[in-house]
């Protein structure tokens, strides 16, 4: 679990915290700052915290000046320029709380950034709800029986066979504009996915469904 990399970023504040000692970096956006103040987070446990401060609101933060990274590229969101700065540090697993809720804009805008970083880094975002992250193209995950899943194209994806669904797909085709595979369930302890060219972001929901429905 070291060399892995702990972000919160401004949506939603997280339920309860995470481990903090099975991370070996931990780093928030200003945004972030507040709620986990709120939340009694160790502050003298983040390593950094990114952005540019237009929700500072002054002596909190002037404690732990030492850790600010200014980013002022209005170009980028403060998620993304927080991810740059965690390449430039060596680092490329990510778990990422704050990710959704608030403003919906805010949560697409999110998964465009985890989208545009796929390829140079494994980030994984975690709300209430469920985790959900890019997968491969071969993919398999276990302990998952009585979870919903979903499968959600990004924007399309081709030749997809999914195995422990329990709607399945056999050389299937998934496109944002017409089918999508969201609120599947798993009825084997492991699921695989397989699929030939296209990009699928996979939810895991974090509880056990007893009644499993499709919208």
């Amino acid at each position: 679990m070291k060399d892995k990399v702990l972000l919160f970023i401004n949506g939603d504040a997280p339920k309860s915290l995470p481990n903090l000692e099975n991370y070996e970096l931990i780093a928030c956006t200003d945004g972030a700052f507040h709620y986990l103040k709120r939340m009694g987070l160790p502050l003298d446990k983040l390593d950094f915290i990114s952005g540019d401060f237009d929700s500072h609101s002054g002596s909190d933060e002037d404690m732990y000046q030492e850790k600010f990274i200014l980013t002022l590229d209005q170009d980028k969101t403060d998620f993304h320029k927080a991810l740059e700065i965690i390449l430039e540090k060596g680092f490329s697993d990510v778990d990422v709380f704050g990710g959704s809720g608030g403003e919906q804009d805010h949560f697409l805008g999110n998964l465009t950034v985890a989208f545009a970083f796929k390829d140079r880094m494994k980030i994984k975002f975690y709300d209430e709800f469920s985790e959900y992250y890019f997968i491969p193209n071969n993919f398999k995950l276990k302990g998952v029986k009585n979870k919903m899943i979903s499968l959600y194209p990004f924007p399309s994806v081709n030749s997809i066979t999914t195995k422990g669904l329990n709607w399945s797909l056999t050389n299937g085709s998934l496109s944002i504009t017409s089918r999508i595979g969201t609120r599947n369930f798993a009825i084997e302890d492991e699921v695989s996915v397989e699929y030939e060219s296209g990009d699928v972001l996979f939810f895991v929901g974090i509880n056990e469904i007893e009644y499993p429905t499709i919208y």
